[in-house]
């Protein structure tokens, strides 16, 4: 079975930025601290606008994911992340080729 990805699409609330970034910096490492099948897991910042970020995660198969939406800590940050968001968070999810 192929890997499974997923880029999503957060704008931080005015003022909101710092935790934005702060909050998800925790989330990086303890994914990678706890998650050997998180392949790669990262935050960008928009060069042009400071307030958009993208979330890009790839785990090694469905059981990875699932495993990652289902941890204690995942749990604990998602909802403070998500307060700091503007909006909607957009995601879309993608499936390795290779």
């Amino acid at each position: 079975m192929s890997g499974k990805s997923f880029i999503a699409e957060l704008r931080a609330k005015p003022g909101r930025g710092a935790d934005l970034i702060a909050l998800q910096c925790e989330l990086k490492g303890l994914v990678f601290q706890n998650e050997p099948d998180a392949l790669v897991y990262e935050l960008f910042q928009s060069e042009e606008d400071p307030d958009l970020f993208q979330v890009v995660a790839t785990f090694r198969d469905d059981a990875a994911f699932d495993h990652h939406m289902h941890i204690d800590f995942h749990d604990r940050l998602v909802p403070p992340i998500l307060d700091c968001v503007e909006g909607e968070m957009k995601i879309a999810f993608y499936r390795s080729l290779s």
